[in-house]
C-alpha cells in the first residue's frame, strides 16, 4: 500500500473510532437521578416510577406460602428441613427459586405497563451468615440475571436489602429472631451491612438499568435507639457506596416501617430519594402530607416503595392520590399462593394443604416422601403457566377507566347465562356498591372487603357456591342497599324469562334487576330454600329487553340470601298466548322457532283488510324470496318459510341473520314491519 493509501486508511479508522466514542453512553449521564423534587432520566425528563415488587421470591414470608407461625425465611427453611431433610430441602429451594420468577415473568411485567421492579433480597444471598468478608458469586449472578432480563424489557431494577445482618427490625420480614433487631444492638452487623453495600455498588456502578439502592427495608429501631442512629448508618452506607458509585439513587426509608422520617432530614446526599410505605389507611392527602412537606422543604423526590394487600378500589384510590401529587410507587407483590391481591395466584394443592394441616396441628405427620412430593408440587405450581391471573388488580393499578366507568369482565350475551360473580370491572360506586370494600383501620382490625376471599379482589363478597347445578362461585354476605353491574349484549328485543339460582334460610331477601337505570323486574322475593347453600331456581317471566348493549344492575332491597347465576331465555312466538282480538295496527311477532333450521313460522296481525306481501332478505339486503302475497282479511294470520321447499334457496343461504319484511297496502296507506331471524344450517 502506498503512503497516500495508508493515510486514507488511518483517516477512516480515526473517524470510525471518533464516532464510536461519541456514540457510547457517557459516564454518569444514563442513570435515574434525583433532580429537585423529581426523579429524571438521562435527558432530564421526569420519570414517574410505576413498579411491582418480587416479594416472596428470594425472601419468602409465611403468609405468602400459607405457612403458620413466625414465618421468617429461616424458620420456613427449618420447618421444611425438619420434614424432608437438608438434601431434599436444597432441591426444593432450587425448584422454588427457578419457578417463582423467570424471564417470562419479567417480560409480562413490562407488557402490563410497569416501568420498574423492586427486588427484595437477604444479605445471605450474597454473603454467608457466619462468614463475614466472604461473598457468594452465585448470589450476585442471580441478580445479574434479573438485571439482564430487566435490560431486555427496559425495566429499572431497584435493589432492596430486605433482610440486613441481624435484622433491621425484629420481625419475620427482616429474617430476625423475633426477639431483637440485632442490626442495631450488635455493631458488627452494621459493619457487615456497610461493606455489603460497598460490594454491591462496586459490581453495579456502571449498570444503567439499576434504578437505585433501597438501603434498608422497613427499619424499626429498638428502645434506646433513635432516628439519629438510623441516619448515622445511612450516611456511612452512602459514603461507602460513593467511593465506587456516583451514579445511582439512594432510597432511604423512615423508622417504624418506613413512616417516620424525623431527624432523617436534611438530605445527606445529592442523589437521594425518601421512600415511605403505605398500608391500611385512608387514601387522603392528610395521610401523605408529612412526606410532601419534606419534599417541598428540602427539594428532594419521594417514592412509595411498598404498598398493597387491600382491595382493588383501595389500590386505585392510592395510585390516583400518589400520581396526582407526582409520587412514583411500587406495589407488593406480583405473585403469592392462593391470593386475591396480586396479579398472579399460585394454586394451593390438596397435597400441600395436608402439609399445612400438619404444621397447624390438625393432622398427624405425613411421610417424608409425601412431604417431599407435596412441597415439590407447590414449587412447580409457582410457574406462571399454572397461576390464576387476577386482571382486576392490574386494572386498578394501571387502568384509568377503572374509576370512571363500568367495563365488562367477559362477553355476556343474552339469551344466555350470567354468573353473578362475573360482574363488571370498576371501583366501588362504579361497578358495584358494597358496605365493606376496603381496610383503612389497620392490620388486625378484622376489616374484610371480600368476606369469602375468593375469585376477585373487590368489595363484593364471593365464595364457593357448593351448587352442583350452578356456577362455581356465588355472592354472599349480601346487605341492604348493595348493588352490582353487568354490561351485557342483548341479541334480540323481546320477551324473556329469567331464572335465578338463589339460596336462603329465611325467605327475607328482596332484590330487583334494573336495566340502564330503569326498573326491569318487579321487586323479587327470595323464597325459603332450606339454607345458605340449598340452591333453588327462582323463575321470573314476562321481562322485556331491548336489543343492544345494556347495563344490568342487581339491586338488593333486603338481605338474607345468596345468589349464584342468572339465565335469560328468549320467549318464542309459539310460547306467547294467542290474542284473537283484531290488532289496532299492523303487528309482527318474532318468528318461531328462532333460531331455526328448515322451517319457521311468521305470525302477523292486520287491523283492516289489506294486500299483504312477505319477503325474505339476507343480512346485506339482498332479496331472496317471497313467502306470502295476496289480499288478506283483518285479524291474525300465519305464514311459513321452509328453506328447503323453495327451489334454489337452500343452496344460496348459509347460517346467519336474515330479515322478514311484511308490507301491507290499502287504498289509503302502506305499512312495513321487519323482524330479524337466525338460520342455523
Amino acid at each position: 500500500m502506498d503512503k497516500k493509501g495508508i493515510e486514507y486508511t488511518l483517516l477512516i479508522f480515526g473517524i470510525t473510532l471518533f464516532l464510536t466514542v461519541i456514540a457510547l453512553p457517557k459516564k454518569g449521564n444514563c442513570y435515574l437521578k434525583a433532580k429537585g423534587q423529581y426523579i429524571v432520566d438521562s435527558s432530564g425528563q421526569r420519570v414517574l416510577l410505576r413498579g411491582i415488587g418480587l416479594g416472596g421470591w428470594l425472601v419468602p414470608e409465611g403468609y405468602q406460602l400459607k405457612i403458620p407461625g413466625f414465618g421468617s425465611p429461616s424458620s420456613i427453611r427449618s420447618m421444611i428441613t425438619d420434614l424432608i431433610g437438608p438434601e431434599q430441602t436444597k432441591g426444593f429451594y432450587e425448584r422454588y427459586e427457578s419457578h417463582y420468577t423467570t424471564e417470562d415473568d419479567i417480560r409480562q411485567i413490562a407488557a402490563w405497563g410497569f416501568n420498574s421492579i423492586r427486588l427484595p433480597f437477604s444479605y445471605q444471598l450474597l454473603t454467608p451468615k457466619d462468614q463475614p468478608g466472604v461473598y457468594l458469586q452465585e448470589g450476585f449472578q442471580l441478580i445479574d440475571r434479573v438485571l439482564e432480563w430487566c435490560e431486555k424489557n427496559q425495566l429499572y431494577l431497584i435493589l432492596d436489602l430486605h433482610c440486613a445482618p441481624g435484622g433491621q427490625n425484629k420481625d419475620n420480614i427482616s429474617d430476625a429472631d423475633g426477639i431483637e433487631a440485632r442490626l442495631w444492638t450488635e455493631p458488627n452487623n452494621q459493619t457487615r451491612t456497610i461493606e455489603l453495600w460497598g460490594k454491591i455498588a462496586e459490581r453495579y456502578a456502571d449498570k444503567e438499568w439499576i434504578g437505585g439502592y433501597d438501603l434498608l427495608n422497613e427499619p424499626v429501631l429498638p428502645p434506646g435507639y433513635t432516628n439519629t442512629h438510623l441516619r448515622s448508618l445511612y450516611m456511612k452506607i452512602a459514603q461507602e457506596i460513593r467511593k465506587v458509585d456516583p451514579n445511582h439513587i439512594l432510597f432511604i426509608e423512615g423508622n417504624w416501617y418506613a413512616t417516620d422520617f424525623n431527624h432523617l432530614t436534611p438530605p445527606f446526599d445529592t442523589n437521594l430519594v425518601y421512600s415511605f410505605h403505605k398500608y391500611w389507611n385512608e387514601n387522603s392527602y392528610r395521610e401523605i402530607q408529612n412526606y410532601i412537606t419534606i419534599r417541598n422543604t428540602y427539594k428532594v423526590p419521594l417514592w412509595l416503595g411498598e404498598s398493597g394487600e387491600n382491595s382493588n378500589t383501595w389500590f386505585y384510590d392510592a395510585v390516583r392520590l400518589l400520581e396526582e401529587n407526582d409520587i412514583g410507587w411500587n406495589w407488593w407483590t406480583h405473585k403469592k399462593i392462593e391470593t386475591l391481591t396480586s396479579p398472579y395466584s399460585s394454586p394451593l394443592s390438596s397435597n400441600y394443604q395436608v402439609v399445612l394441616d400438619y404444621w397447624n396441628g390438625l393432622t398427624n405427620r405425613p411421610s417424608t416422601e409425601f412431604c417431599k412430593n407435596a412441597l415439590f408440587e407447590m414449587a412447580e405450581n409457582l410457574k406462571t403457566e399454572h397461576c390464576e391471573y387476577r386482571p382486576g388488580v392490574l386494572k386498578a393499578l394501571l387502568g384509568n377507566q377503572f374509576g370512571e366507568q363500568s367495563t365488562p369482565l367477559t362477553d355476556h350475551i343474552i339469551p344466555g347465562e350470567i354468573n353473578c360473580a362475573d360482574y363488571d370491572f370498576g371501583r366501588q360506586g362504579i361497578a358495584y356498591f358494597d358496605i365493606d370494600y376496603q381496610n383503612t383501620r389497620g392490620l388486625g382490625s378484622g376489616d374484610q372487603w371480600n368476606r369469602g376471599y375468593r375469585y376477585r379482589n373487590d368489595g363484593v363478597d364471593i365464595e364457593l357456591s357448593q351448587d352442583s347445578q350452578g356456577a362455581k362461585y356465588s355472592i354472599g354476605w349480601i346487605e341492604k342497599g348493595e348493588w352490582i353491574n353487568y354490561t351485557v349484549m342483548v341479541e334480540e328485543s323481546g320477551e324473556y324469562t329469567i331464572q335465578f339460582r338463589v339460596a336462603s334460610p329465611n325467605a327475607e331477601g328482596r332484590f330487583e334487576l334494573v336495566a340502564n337505570e330503569q326498573s326491569l323486574t318487579p321487586i323479587i322475593a327470595v323464597p325459603h330454600t332450606g339454607g345458605w347453600y340449598n340452591w333453588s331456581t327462582l323463575t321470573i317471566k314476562n321481562i322485556e329487553l331491548t336489543e343492544g348493549t345494556v347495563v344490568l344492575k342487581l339491586y338488593v332491597h333486603q338481605a338474607g340470601f345468596n345468589i349464584n347465576s342468572m339465565r335469560f331465555s328468549k320467549v318464542s312466538s309459539a310460547d306467547i298466548p294467542f290474542n284473537p282480538e283484531i290488532p289496532a295496527k299492523l303487528t309482527l311477532t318474532q318468528n318461531y322457532p328462532n333460531p331455526f333450521n328448515g322451517e319457521t313460522h311468521i305470525r302477523y296481525g292486520l287491523p283492516d283488510n289489506a294486500f299483504v306481501r312477505i319477503d325474505i332478505y339476507n343480512s346485506t339486503g339482498q332479496y331472496l324470496t317471497t313467502v306470502e302475497t295476496g289480499p288478506r282479511q283483518s285479524g291474525w294470520h300465519q305464514a311459513q318459510w321452509n328453506v328447503d321447499a323453495v327451489a334454489g334457496i337452500a343452496s344460496k343461504i348459509s347460517s346467519g341473520i336474515y330479515y322478514c319484511l311484511v308490507e301491507t297496502r290499502s287504498p289509503a296507506t302502506t305499512f312495513r314491519l321487519a323482524t330479524k331471524m337466525l338460520y342455523i344450517k
